[in-house]
């Protein structure tokens, strides 16, 4: 049975855009290291999900799905393959999705600002290496307090 276009929308308009479980997660792991930071400053481009001021350093937890990461948990070849499954609009949401975060991380960079991208799918798969590359950007945690 093929899923209708309204069914597909209130699916996909619930979907949360903060405090998802991958954030939450890293967010409670770097907390528990000592770590004090902003979420969701809306002051920077893209609102980062978490910021350290003081160091400059911007994180984002992205989802596999709507930043197109989708396709290598999946088995596919490459992005392209997997897009070539999908609707013009989530082919074209996704690819937008893609080009708004190059975008930002030039902004965020050009500001002087350090980007750290994090997947969804690694944060659930290895918290620790996660929270690891984030304090080996950061430095000394105790001066994040």
């Amino acid at each position: 049975m093929e899923r209708t276009i309204e069914i597909t929308h209130k699916i996909m308009s619930a979907v949360k855009q903060t405090d998802t479980e991958p954030e939450l997660m890293l967010r409670r792991a770097l907390w528990i290291k000592g770590c004090r930071y902003r979420k969701n400053y809306r002051e920077l481009p893209g609102k980062p999900d978490i910021v350290f001021l003081k160091k400059k350093v911007a994180i984002f937890c992205d989802g596999d799905y709507w930043h197109g990461h989708n396709w290598a948990i999946r088995g596919y070849g490459s992005l392209e393959e997997e897009l070539s499954r999908y609707t013009v609009f989530w082919r074209n949401k996704i690819l937008g999705n893609i080009e708004r975060d190059r975008k930002n991380n030039a902004l965020l960079e050009e500001m002087g600002w350090t980007v750290i991208r994090l997947w969804e799918s690694d944060i659930r798969k290895d918290i620790e290496a996660c929270v690891q590359k984030i304090l080996t950007v950061v430095g000394d945690h105790s001066t994040l307090k």
